[in-house]
């Protein structure tokens, strides 16, 4: 039996459960502002109440790897409970590990993530093209064949990202433009909407590209790092309607209380929803 591809999923989610992407980043500043150890015992807990809370209202949970493998395997372990209970609950599980790199070691990312006998099997996956858009073929095939997604890297909203993705290919596009255009060919025809996203910060002002890939255009950057809801409708155009928000630190800010974390990511849906629409 074919699954269901994953842009699909995610249209019904974000449509049912609302516009919003919720990181788990258990940066060491957080645990502490929520009274836990840097250690083991502090992440299980602050993950296990994340998604303990969120994972049955937002559409998309997005744990960044990293702050798990920092603790090594039991870290890992602690990351894998957590993609497993969070889809149980009904969420979709974006594993935020940018992963990018050539031949049979891509395929065995592909493999970790997107095999759903994995134990990290995820419903999509951060991916890196900048070795070419065709380092990312096992990815993208491992993808399709399971009803998965890859957001891959385009617009990112750290400054740095800008002396690589804008840069000039030799027909003139950005690099960044090169990518979306190899998503757009990705997508094509699909419907409701593709399983190949992009990553766009909204902290952009303007994106300066061709954002219809006919795919979701994952958003970083609401909250913290200074974006709002209010801005995506200059950033991403009539491409407004494709985004997935991502907010971290500013639901994340209001645990260890449950009751907290739920009211700040119902209102951050609420504004992307209001901001979207126009009213």
């Amino acid at each position: 039996m074919t699954p269901e591809p994953f842009g699909a999923r995610l249209r019904h989610a974000l449509d049912t459960r609302g516009p919003l992407c919720v990181g788990i980043d258990p940066h060491a500043s957080l645990l502490a502002s929520w009274g836990l150890d840097d250690d083991v015992a502090g992440l299980e807990r602050f993950t296990r109440t994340t998604v303990e809370a969120l994972a049955d209202r937002v559409a998309v949970l997005k744990p960044q790897s990293a702050f798990f493998e920092r603790f090594g395997s039991r870290g890992v372990a602690v990351l894998e409970k957590a993609v497993q209970e969070a889809r149980a609950a009904g969420a979709l599980v974006l594993m935020d590990a940018k992963r990018g790199d050539i031949g049979s070691t891509m395929g065995a990312y592909a493999a970790t993530y997107l095999d759903p006998d994995s134990p990290l099997f995820s419903d999509a996956l951060t991916v890196s093209p900048y070795l070419g858009f065709g380092s990312l073929r096992p990815a993208l095939d491992a993808a399709a064949a399971c009803g998965s997604g890859v957001f891959v890297l385009a617009l990112t909203s750290n400054p740095e990202g800008a002396e690589v993705q804008r840069a000039t290919a030799a027909d003139g596009r950005s690099l960044a433009q090169v990518m979306l255009d190899h998503m757009a060919a990705e997508n094509a025809g699909a419907t409701p909407l593709g399983s190949v996203g992009a990553v766009v910060g909204a902290t952009l002002g303007d994106a300066g590209a061709d954002l219809a890939i006919n795919g979701p255009l994952l958003a970083p950057g609401i909250g913290a790092q200074g974006a709002t809801p209010a801005d995506l409708p200059r950033v991403f155009g009539s491409a407004v309607g494709d985004v997935v928000p991502s907010v971290s630190r500013g639901v994340l800010r209001h645990g260890p209380d449950a009751a907290g974390l739920r009211e700040a990511a119902g209102r951050f849906a609420d504004e992307v929803r209001a901001a979207v629409s126009g009213s």
